[in-house]
């Protein structure tokens, strides 16, 4: 059923109150296709979770929310397995899903708000792992032939939190399902060592996949808001990589400064850090600010506009480009 002039607070975790043209939910493609079919000329916005949106202003065109559900395992070996999920499955359920199977490969990924089929689109990652590693491939709906699309790994063209869907091809695209291929015997990343000291406060020496997801679903409980409670879209900046003479220069006057390898000649810098180290961590101004506990996070305490956040955003980038000579990027995507 196709509304008109519906509100999208409920539909993005920032909880802003704007206002789609036209909306609809799809579960099927001949759903999806009806859908576009009644307003051809219209501008077309498929929303998963809503988690990674800011909307500055009404949405004049065509809304429609990814709902295709479905979860399949397929070709097992001694090894791997393939799991396939309908792109609009809850991301975090789905990695519940796998874990309950004993499939590895998505714990590290877990309580990252958001829909499967957004998973891909932005290569999501936390905590030592990324889409790309599990990856197999996704089957999608080209928007001007009505064909059906299968992308592999190398197709999809995977970068820090990028992917061809946010660039080349944006917007041509509706992703329908995502293929993982996962392991039946465990390599545990607990490379990062806020896992470890959460398994050592666990009394856990000898982890399963599920003790990796719940130390995981334990940090990030503890440093990020709940969607539910506080509007937010997680991690609102990237981790900007910059050139080693970058980091050389802030390491001269913040000797802890963290930073990380990157491509050759280049190093990547906490972005929370950055904007902690500036001052924003904690602020609040009216409605909305920088989360308490995790700079990277901003917030909408309650009745905030999305241009009251890109305001914010727009401040903070400014300051840390005054303080560090580091542009920061926005990694959610601004309508």
């Amino acid at each position: 059923m196709i509304s008109n002039n519906q509100d999208l607070k409920a539909y993005n975790t920032f909880g802003i109150s704007v206002s789609a043209s036209h909306f609809a939910s799809f579960s099927t493609i001949e759903e999806l296709k009806y859908a576009i079919q009644q307003f051809p000329n219209e501008e077309l916005l498929i929303l998963g979770g809503g988690s990674n949106v800011l909307f500055t202003k009404d949405f004049k065109g065509l809304v429609l929310r990814n709902e295709i559900k479905g979860f399949e395992i397929s070709d097992r070996t001694v090894d791997s397995v393939i799991v396939k999920a309908g792109a609009g499955e809850v991301w975090h359920e789905f990695v519940l899903n796998c874990i309950d199977e004993g499939l590895a490969g998505l714990e590290n990924l877990s309580l990252i708000p958001g829909s499967v089929g957004a998973s891909p689109m932005q290569n999501i990652g936390a905590y030592g792992v990324e889409i790309k590693d599990v990856f197999h491939s996704l089957e999608a709906y080209h928007l001007s032939s009505g064909e059906i699309h299968t992308f592999d790994a190398k197709s999809c063209e995977f970068g820090y939190r990028e992917s061809v869907f946010k660039r080349k091809l944006k917007g041509q695209y509706v992703i329908l399902s995502v293929s993982f291929k996962l392991s039946s015997n465990p390599n545990l990343n607990t490379s990062y060592g806020a896992i470890e000291s959460e398994l050592k406060n666990m009394g856990i020496e000898h982890p399963t996949i599920k003790d990796i997801s719940n130390a995981v679903i334990a940090i990030r409980s503890s440093k990020l808001p709940n969607p539910k409670e506080i509007g937010n879209a997680g991690s609102f900046f990237k981790n900007p990589v910059v050139d080693e003479t970058v980091v050389a220069e802030i390491l001269k006057t913040y000797p802890d400064a963290p930073n990380y390898p990157a491509e050759p000649g280049k190093r990547k810098l906490a972005a929370g850090w950055l904007i902690e180290q500036a001052g924003w961590k904690g602020k609040t101004v009216e409605n909305h600010g920088v989360h308490k506990l995790q700079a990277l996070v901003l917030v909408n305490y309650g009745g905030a506009t999305g241009q009251q956040i890109w305001d914010l955003s727009s401040a903070i980038i400014a300051s840390i480009e005054a303080k560090f000579g580091v542009t920061l990027e926005r990694e959610v995507n601004i309508l």
